[in-house]
């Protein structure tokens, strides 16, 4: 059964999404995409516009907790039957969210109820889960607390994975699959969505800076994966002198040495090691000073170097 859908969302993911669904049979009756930022095209708008969908540029649906009964009107002018939010970082009224005859899905990189909130990928590899999936869930009132639709698991978190890797190489594939095969079931009346269970709820902040700041007193496993899971934003920090450094392309190393935490101690090709406690961090990026993107390498860092 094809099914018109509207859609709420923005970048790569957003527009595969978008593509996988059209490919299926199914009318995307509008696309909704944050206005650009930074001067960069998003790719979901993007192909919205070369396919001819109608495309809406809206901020924000709400104001002051209430919704814009404007956006409202003009979203229900388009007679969807189903909303599919495949990278949603707007906040949807309920005017919206419930309106469609099938209601709303929305999809989340873990496996809910754990890690709920906006950077789930990132404190996965913080937090030292071993194991990683996606969600597609009916949203509710609540932060990624509605039934669950459809969940895929089974993703290994490596010991040298970043929050790049991770989403791009495992959890973005899996979850154009788990969309898909979300949307397939509500459109065949097969969904049966499960209520979240208290067991294992989690949910993390924002990844902000201050959380992204290293402390040199932790493990160095910690710091590891603080490095791998800020990378590549918004980039685990430290500073030499007064300057800030940010960290890139981390991994843990045995080590032996009597220098202090936060030392640069060696130098092994295009890779420095940064003395920590209980091992070594390597190091293959670096990103000094206000540099808005990491460089290459780690020129600009020497042996010797303190971060603190």
């Amino acid at each position: 059964m094809s099914l018109r859908i509207a859609i709420f969302g923005q970048a790569p993911f957003g527009k595969d999404v978008t593509t996988r669904l059209l490919d299926d049979g199914h009318e995307v009756v509008g696309v909704h995409v944050p206005p650009d930022a930074g001067g960069r095209a998003d790719p979901l708008a993007a192909e919205a516009e070369a396919r001819g969908l109608p495309l809406f540029r809206h901020r924000r649906f709400r104001r002051k907790g209430e919704a814009l009964p404007e956006l409202v009107e003009e979203y229900l002018a388009l007679g969807a039957d189903l909303n599919v939010m495949p990278f949603t970082t707007v906040i949807l009224p309920p005017e919206i969210v419930d309106a469609p005859r099938l209601g709303s899905l929305c999809f989340h990189p873990s496996l809910l109820p754990a890690y709920r909130g906006g950077t789930a990928i990132p404190w996965q590899i913080i937090l030292g889960a071993s194991v990683s999936g996606v969600t597609v869930f009916q949203p509710d009132e609540g932060l990624d607390t509605g039934p669950i639709v459809v969940q895929k698991g089974g993703v290994e978190i490596g010991p040298a994975e970043t929050a790049a890797s991770l989403y791009f190489d495992h959890l973005y594939p899996l979850g154009l699959e788990a969309m898909a095969e979300a949307v397939a079931a509500v459109a065949a009346g097969t969904a049966k969505p499960l209520a979240q269970t208290e067991e294992g709820v989690s949910f993390q902040p924002r990844l902000d800076d201050e959380a992204a700041r290293i402390d040199w007193a932790r493990p160095a496993q910690e710091i590891d994966r603080l490095i791998r899971g800020c990378d590549p934003q918004p980039g685990a920090h430290a500073l030499r002198g007064d300057e800030p450094v940010r960290l890139f392309g981390g991994g843990l190393r045995e080590a032996a040495s009597g220098a202090a935490p936060g030392t640069i101690m060696a130098a092994d090709g295009d890779t420095l090691l940064v003395a920590a406690s209980g091992g070594a961090i390597a190091i293959k990026k670096a990103r000094l000073g206000d540099a808005k993107k990491a460089p290459a390498t780690v020129s600009g860092l020497e042996v010797g170097d303190r971060l603190s």
